[in-house]
């Protein structure tokens, strides 16, 4: 190995290790911030919360549902979870919502991917229909709210046999104390997560809010607009970000 390169070694090693420095006494002293959803105790230290959603949205009733396994068995233990199924009166059980909120604590790995949900279902993810939109919300003042729509197509038994094909449509954003994000590659969120743990010593704690509704072929675009006013309507009786007659949250930190 010629000295050139032996040089490089080093100090490529002197960096890691550096790094690993800064990280370790970063963990040992960081403090964990304030969720920017609602939980059983917004105020307190407790690490497994339980995340507060509406009872009622609109004209929709709605049923409180357990995380499925395949989430809470991999995440870290310390994830938080809130979860409710609504339904209009009367209504056929294609019209449902489900929304939900995963909570991470000190691990930051809580805030997975929506294809280890969806495909880990059998949903199959149509990549070409991934957009980053807004949603308008009015409470506590008017802002537009980032996030991402997905459309995903899954077989399904009818009872008697015969496979019917629906489509699913996923609408999902990240929130924090003090910030939103819409970012579908998540760069712009752990950058920003990591410039604030360096410059306060906060370990931010951020959300993964998902809205999720099934649907016919060619009624997508219907569809979407339904979960888009359900959003609109339930962002403000569960989300503390913004706060009321603060400055509205960047879209990505």
């Amino acid at each position: 190995m010629s000295r050139q390169k032996i040089i490089l070694l080093v100090l490529t090693l002197a960096l890691i290790s550096s790094a690993a420095v800064v990280l370790n006494r970063l963990k040992a002293n960081q403090r964990l911030g304030a969720p920017g959803v609602r939980t059983t105790s917004p105020q307190g230290h407790r690490l497994n919360v339980e995340v507060l959603l509406p009872e009622w949205v609109l004209d929709y009733a709605s049923t409180n549902v357990p995380q499925h396994e395949v989430v809470t068995n991999v995440l870290p233990a310390d994830t938080s979870y809130g979860q409710r199924v609504y339904l209009q009166p009367d209504s056929h059980w294609l019209n449902q919502l489900t929304l939900n909120v995963v909570l991470m604590g000190t691990d930051r790995t809580s805030l997975h991917k929506p294809q280890f949900c969806l495909e880990g279902q059998g949903w199959r993810i149509d990549d070409k229909q991934t957009a980053e939109l807004t949603i308008p919300v009015a409470r506590p003042q008017p802002y537009e709210l980032p996030v991402i729509k997905l459309v995903a197509t899954r077989e399904f038994n009818d009872g008697r046999g015969q496979s019917v094909l629906l489509r699913g449509i996923y609408v999902y954003w990240f929130v924090a104390d003090g910030f939103l994000s819409g970012d579908k590659s998540g760069a712009e969120r752990m950058w920003g997560m990591a410039k604030h743990l360096l410059q306060t010593g906060e370990l931010q704690r951020w959300a993964y809010v998902s809205c999720f509704a099934i649907c016919q072929p060619g009624q997508e675009e219907a569809t979407y607009e339904r979960v888009r006013q359900f959003i609109t309507a339930s962002v403000p009786e569960f989300q503390l970000t913004p706060k009321p007659g603060g400055a509205v949250a960047a879209a990505k930190p």
